[in-house]
């Protein structure tokens, strides 16, 4: 047999062993990948708060009476599809990371990147637990007063719906700044941001609506 023929064959011979090695080797030396974490645990944690958080709003949206001022009502219709809007989003990017809807310890995220100074998270841990409903999340209204709303009427019941959901916001917002001051980058980042702003502007028209009415925030 020619060399050069002899050659090639062996050169094919080796190629195709090359191929058969690489076919077997995952089933030989199973490989092993580290997936990337879809969300951090930081982000995790601040999309479940902010759920339960958001959830509370719109108990308190559904329990004032609705024979109240039009532009309170008008209020009450844009938290409502707001917040709405974003407890879908936050709970999209939950089952997209396999996470569940609910945190086993709220507020825990605060400190999940010790890197981080936590200053920011004091208006949180010392909220005042009888503004909780057996949280630390700053701004929750407790079960009493949500029964309150709900049974007050009129002027009375949009005084206290203004002062409940401006303190709810006030909390809110701090929740929001504690994660955009943790997390570097990404979605629930700019998300973070973006609650900042909105509820911002609507804890400002509830403050000009309480004055209208000559009340003040809660403490």
């Amino acid at each position: 047999m020619p060399r050069w023929i002899r050659g090639a064959a062996l050169a094919s011979l080796a190629f195709a062993l090359l191929v058969l090695g690489a076919a077997l080797r995952p089933l030989v030396l199973p490989e092993t990948h580290t997936a990337t974490p879809i969300l951090s645990a930081v982000e995790i944690g601040f999309l479940q708060d902010m759920t339960a958080h958001h959830q509370q709003a719109l108990i308190m949206v559904q329990r004032l009476d609705r024979n109240i001022d039009p532009a309170v009502l008008r209020l009450t219709q844009q938290l409502d599809d707001t917040q709405r809007l974003e407890i879908g989003t936050m709970l999209g990017w939950l089952r997209l990371a396999n996470a569940s809807p609910v945190g086993a310890h709220p507020m825990a995220w605060m400190h999940a990147d010790e890197a981080v100074p936590h200053q920011h998270s004091t208006p949180i841990a010392q909220a005042d637990p009888k503004q909780t409903s057996g949280t630390t999340m700053a701004g929750m209204a407790t079960i009493a007063e949500l029964d309150a709303l709900a049974a007050t009427r009129g002027r009375d019941a949009e005084t206290l719906f203004l002062q409940l959901m401006f303190r709810h916001h006030q909390g809110g917002i701090a929740m929001a700044q504690a994660a955009d001051q943790l997390l570097p980058s990404g979605p629930v980042k700019e998300t973070a941001r973006s609650m900042i702003h909105a509820q911002g502007q609507e804890a400002g028209l509830m403050g000009v609506l309480l004055a209208q009415r000559g009340a003040a925030p809660l403490p």
